[in-house]
Parts: C-alpha cells; structure tokens; sequence
C-alpha cells in the first residue's frame, strides 16, 4: 500500500489538563499531514500553492479510538480513496507505538482558484501532472 507516512513526537503543546492530546491539536496534526503531502511528495507547498490557489477542507470525518498521551510517537498515514476533477477524497489513520489506531477517518479537499483580489474562490480542474502523483496515493 502507498501511504504517505510522517511521524509526531507528542509534545507538551499537544495536551490537556488530563495528560492526553486534546482533540483540536489532532485536526492540526492531520493539516500538518496534508501539508507536508502536497510540499514532499506532489511537489506543490502551500508557500507557492496559496499565492494563486488553495486545497480547503470541505468535509472531515474524524473517529477518536486512544487516547495519544505526552511523549509517544505517533505514526501518520495517509492516503487517496477516490480522485475526482477538482477534489481528493484522502483517509487518514494515526497509530502510536505499538500500533493502535488513536484517529482516523477521511478528508475531502477541494483545488479551489483565488481570484486576483483575494475575494472569491471557484474549484479548478486538477492537471494532469497533480493527477498523476496524486494517483500514485490510490488504495
């Protein structure tokens, strides 16, 4: 299977009160996942991306298994469950040391066009160069 896999030290900004991850800093987690997608393995980081165009989330679907406490190391996979023209449907699943999924699910992001003054955006087409690595995701 070809996921793209990073891994987080959970850290002290990760936790709550109770020691474990507070639950937004996961959906941070999996934004940093998708960023780092798109700069190391489609070529295409949001530094040069946002100057024109942008891939917002337009549906999450998020399940929290395990609690991911201060100091563990989770593993962050992510991968392509459906290619459409102008948006990627991508599951996702964090798993700690020993292998026990702590979140998954799925995200849909959108290839949206920013109008020159910043006021509108409209989906655009994927090309088929984004196509083809995003393909190479699909599971």
């Amino acid at each position: 299977m070809n996921y793209f896999i990073k891994q987080e030290k959970i850290r002290f900004q990760h936790i709550d009160y109770a020691g474990i991850v507070f639950y937004p800093r996961f959906l941070e987690m999996l934004n940093c996942l998708v960023e780092d997608w798109f700069e190391e393995a489609l070529n295409r980081p949001f530094s040069k991306m946002h100057e024109t165009n942008g891939i917002p989330t337009v549906d999450l679907k998020v399940q929290f298994k395990k609690a991911a406490r201060l100091g563990e190391t989770l593993t962050k996979k992510l991968w392509v469950k459906e290619l459409k023209s102008s948006s990627v449907i991508c599951g996702f699943r964090f798993e700690d040391d020993n292998g026990n999924i702590c979140l998954e699910g799925e995200v849909t992001l959108v290839n949206v066009k920013i109008s020159e003054d910043r006021n509108s955006i409209k989906a655009e087409v994927f090309n088929e160069e984004m196509k083809e690595k995003i393909s190479k995701f699909i599971i």
